[in-house]
């Protein structure tokens, strides 16, 4: 739930999971974020960003190809122009968040994107949203638990099997830390 109160020219957004767990961030309410599902005019937008900004449009997650431009998903505005990105997957009654990506760091993008899926499995009767991540990658790790995702597994040397499929996976990634297990996060839905 996203309790929302404007103060003058500034939008203060509080996010409540169903652990009762708050994070407060306050915005400028003429820089709010909006958020709708990806139409089709957003694909070229997608494509061209992971290509920019990944090198590449595919995503490999637990053995499964995507390519991400193909998922449905929620894309962030502010100001008129696409501030951030969330894909999923749906499958057996659970959401997998395939990617998600801002390009205004701690301006509660990401957030935005994370309460809008949670909203929509909710609303849905989705009991579980889960991902996965690579051992590297701390500032998600950090990101998902403190919006209320646990550890659920971690799934060693799992990348070597994704390589096999998308090679072009670096074997080093953040702070030089070799890549080589999956982290799977999950937030139970009640």
């Amino acid at each position: 739930m996203i309790k929302i109160e404007v103060y003058q020219n500034y939008q203060a957004l509080n996010w409540i999971d169903h652990q009762y767990m708050s994070i407060l961030f306050v915005m400028d309410s003429n820089q709010r974020i909006s958020i709708h599902s990806i139409n089709q005019s957003d694909k070229t937008w997608i494509e061209e960003f992971y290509l920019q900004h990944w090198s590449s449009d595919r995503v490999v997650t637990r053995g499964e190809l995507y390519i991400v431009a193909e998922l449905p998903g929620f894309v962030a505005w502010k100001s008129g122009r696409r501030i951030g990105l969330l894909t999923y997957h749906i499958a057996e009654g659970q959401v997998e968040i395939v990617t998600l990506d801002s390009l205004e760091s701690n301006q509660g993008v990401g957030t935005a994107l994370i309460s809008e899926t949670l909203s929509f499995a909710r609303s849905s009767n989705y009991r579980r949203i889960w991902l996965i991540t690579t051992n590297d990658n701390t500032p998600a790790l950090r990101f998902y638990q403190k919006r209320g995702f646990h550890i659920a597994a971690i799934h060693q040397d799992a990348v070597d099997e994704s390589r096999k499929i998308k090679p072009e996976i670096p074997l080093v990634g953040l702070d030089g830390i070799p890549i080589r297990d999956e982290i799977e996060l999950e937030y139970i839905l009640t």
